[in-house]
């Protein structure tokens, strides 16, 4: 068994989990506090990913990322960095394809905290960003650790938007489960067999600990 696309799936969603929490939660903020109504186009866009095919979502990202396109371009020339059938193309199609896994925990999260801590945290002269870390942040830990091991999973299990973006190259782009997809094409069931039952205990291991954290929390609140 080759582990080598275990270990891009592992650093891929890594990276993309990384990457989305510095994005995911002031934008998470914004739309959890944002009192305009036209804030629900925004939803509506962030939310995109879950309704649209990944092969609709990859085509677009191909595109806009491909040397002909302006980005693409500026990146090739400027920067020396190619981002198509690329792990760096990689990154970045599967931030905007597990965007709306980090945001709407995390959104769910800030309108969990009760609005009076907020309010006493400005009456006592605290700025937003101190009110942020100092107090938003550390009571919604569920929705912070249900937002990253969500959008950690749901990388690892990416195949369509990954493979229009980054293609199959062994050992650069081969994912997990286009290694799988590879396999059942070969006929090789055995192997396919094995790589999916990896995949599945470890999405099965995964949730059950988002579970049982948000179990244990909720039933701690319950005793004070």
């Amino acid at each position: 068994m080759d582990y080598t696309p275990f270990w891009i799936s592992i650093k891929l969603a890594g990276i993309t989990t990384a990457v989305l929490f510095v994005i995911g939660v002031p934008l998470a903020y914004w739309l959890a506090f944002n009192p305009r109504r036209y804030k629900v186009l925004f939803e509506a866009i962030v939310s995109l990913p879950l309704v649209l095919p990944p092969t609709v979502l990859g085509f677009y990202i191909l595109l806009v990322l491909s040397p002909e396109s302006g980005l693409g371009a500026w990146f090739e020339e400027y920067l020396d960095l190619r981002l198509v059938f690329t792990f760096e193309g990689l990154v970045i199609a599967s931030v905007f394809y597990s965007l709306p896994f980090m945001v709407q925990p995390l959104q769910s999260g800030f309108r969990s905290v009760p609005i009076t801590l907020v309010e006493a945290s400005y009456s006592l002269g605290k700025s937003t960003w101190t009110t942020l870390l100092r107090v938003i942040l550390p009571n919604m830990t569920g929705a912070l650790l249900t937002a990253g091991i969500l959008t950690f999973a749901h990388t690892i299990g990416e195949f369509g938007v990954v493979l229009m973006v980054g293609g199959n190259i062994p050992g650069l782009t081969q994912v997990i489960s286009i290694s799988i997809y590879d396999e059942v094409e070969a006929m090789n069931y055995g192997l396919a067999n094995e790589y999916s039952l990896i995949l599945l205990l470890f999405s099965f291991v995964i949730l059950s600990l988002v579970y049982l954290f948000n179990y244990q929390k909720r039933k701690a609140v319950r005793l004070l």
